[in-house]
């Protein structure tokens, strides 16, 4: 199952607070993408967050955000135009690389699509660029507002519906799509591109998929989406683009040996800047979050300190068992442990030894309970619970450890 969505902010390009949603694997992260959604879209339409979810079961953390003055993000959308957007996108990025890791995958629905071919070479880590029913020519957008473009021209401004919705469309946003030239910028980049698109699309025609895949240098690939409508509303159809992305992205996705580095043998731990707890892990290439419940003022968006305390103990016991057994030729077919943490009053403590007993105030207990799947007999099983008592973390935990704190100035 994927993990719970995070929410974020972050400051846009002109001064906007973009709303926007993090998508995190339960498992450690093998690479960031960001998702640019359709035309006054919103990042939280069905398809993109289908996207998102089928692309953590891959490891792959998924940034979706809202546009200025759309969604959850303040500002006044009649005063945005392509550019702002791609400025908002290179914010996007710079956010995840200041708070996370730089995206090294770029994906856009539509418009989006357009936008994350346009902004590719604003984002140099970035390795590959995947775009779902993308147009060729930034222009066609005005296709949904044909019949106001003269009033546009002539007064300025006009009300137009998208969607069943009301928008001002401004002439800024009309002359500022003539400043690009999408094609040019498809035979600029050097970065693996997919292209997928549905031959049935009605909004967004497959021509326009045919012009990107021409203007593009190899690598690339082209999928199609078959009988998909432009928006995915079929979850079907979301999930399978999202597993196709996936598969060709780990292909065009290295491990970051660049941070790898920088955090060494240990364990580097950070504030993300977003709510109370929130803190990034980073231990070698895998990268997971830290918090605390929501009960206690936290996005529960990780695992608590002492949910990673019990995690470390569950998961030490586990191994420990596993080396013994097959070193024994113990016909051992699986062990599952079950840490519950507690703190406990001393004199409360039954099972407490005569050093516990003696102090005031409370004291932590962890409850272990492992289940040894397998035709064992109860003598090998009590051995079995007696090599779990030699996991390192539990004798690490049982004994007094020796911390050092300094500081490290910046």
């Amino acid at each position: 199952m994927p993990g719970k969505p995070v929410k974020l902010t972050f400051d846009g390009a002109h001064g906007a607070k973009l709303a926007a949603r993090l998508d995190m694997p339960t498992g450690p992260v093998k690479a960031y993408a960001l998702f640019a959604h359709c035309f006054t879209c919103t990042k939280d339409l069905s398809a993109a967050r289908k996207i998102a979810e089928a692309l953590t079961l891959q490891g792959i953390g998924v940034l979706r955000f809202d546009f200025t003055g759309l969604g959850g993000s303040s500002g006044d959308f009649a005063s945005t135009n392509f550019t702002s957007n791609l400025d908002d996108l290179e914010r996007a990025a710079d956010f995840l690389r200041d708070e996370f890791e730089a995206p090294k995958l770029l994906i856009g629905h539509s418009l989006g699509g357009a936008a994350v071919l346009a902004v590719a070479d604003r984002v140099p880590e970035a390795t590959a660029i995947a775009t779902i029913g993308a147009p060729a020519d930034v222009d066609h957008v005005t296709h949904n507002f044909a019949a106001h473009l003269d009033d546009i021209k002539n007064n300025g401004e006009a009300e137009v519906s998208l969607g069943g919705r009301p928008f001002v469309i401004k002439r800024q946003f009309v002359d500022d799509l003539a400043n690009h030239d999408l094609a040019r910028a498809v035979g600029q980049m050097r970065k693996a591109l997919l292209v997928l698109h549905a031959p049935m699309d009605q909004t967004v025609g497959i021509e326009n998929a045919a012009k990107i895949f021409d203007a593009a240098k190899h690598p690339k690939s082209f999928v199609s989406l078959d009988d998909a409508d432009h928006l995915l509303r079929d979850p079907a159809n979301a999930e399978y683009a999202a597993s196709v992305i996936a598969a060709w992205a780990g292909r065009y996705i290295p491990a970051d040996k660049a941070v790898e580095n920088d955090i060494g043998n240990g364990v580097v731990v950070r504030e993300t800047g977003q709510g109370k707890f929130q803190a990034m892990v980073m231990a070698g290439r895998h990268r997971m979050l830290a918090d605390e419940p929501e009960n206690v003022g936290g996005f529960d968006s990780g695992p608590s300190p002492y949910e990673f305390l019990s995690a470390a103990l569950g998961s030490c016991t586990v191994m420990t068992v596993r080396m013994y057994a097959d070193h024994k030729n113990i016909p051992l077919e699986a062990v599952r442990v079950e840490i519950l943490h507690d703190k406990i009053h001393a004199d409360d403590c039954a099972e407490c030894a005569e050093e516990h007993a003696q102090k005031s105030g409370k004291i932590d207990r962890f409850e272990r309970k492992i289940t040894f799947v397998g035709d064992l007999d109860d003598g090998t099983r009590a051995k079995l619970l007696e090599i779990a008592d030699k996991c390192p973390v539990h004798r690490t935990l049982e004994a007094k450890s020796l911390i050092v704190t300094r500081e490290e100035r910046a």
